[in-house]
């Protein structure tokens, strides 16, 4: 599966995670919330998700999403923000290997999109059976080093 935006140089670490058992919703707001952070500001504010110190501004699939304090609808996506921050750490690994400045990189792109589904059907009373579908998620994470600006 190719990525959705093609980048050519050395100044750029790709990473992909493939069929990540998540949420398709979650996911799509999180990246959303991520694009565009330095990398170092993206881990954290992944860590502290993970800790539910700060939420995640949710934009859409905003049925029933409370609000959150000074932001508006958001949540806590905590499994989401485990599988993304473990991308990101083999981005930083990728832009390590390609001898890139680890301390200005960027997220250039990130984004999810529906993965594979597995159908799995469990018994039900009176010779009936009910389907129970598994959705998978692709996350994919496009870093950029950036120069540092001279004041």
């Amino acid at each position: 599966m190719p990525y959705s935006i093609k980048v050519e140089g050395e100044k750029y670490a790709k990473a992909f995670g493939r069929n990540l058992p998540l949420s398709l919703k979650d996911s799509v707001n999180l990246c959303r919330a991520l694009k565009g952070m330095k990398l170092d500001d993206a881990k954290e504010f992944l860590e502290d998700v993970i800790a539910k110190r700060r939420a995640v501004p949710y934009f859409r699939y905003l049925d029933s999403i409370s609000h959150r304090r000074g932001m508006g609808p958001g949540r806590y996506p905590v499994k989401e923000a485990k599988h993304i921050l473990k991308v990101l750490e083999n981005a930083e690994a990728n832009a390590e290997n390609k001898d890139l400045d680890t301390d200005n990189l960027y997220i250039l792109h990130i984004a999810a999109h529906k993965g594979q589904v597995i159908k799995r059907y469990t018994p039900r009373a009176y010779g009936r059976s009910t389907e129970i579908r598994r959705d998978r998620v692709h996350i994919e994470v496009i870093l950029e080093e950036r120069e540092e600006k001279e004041e």
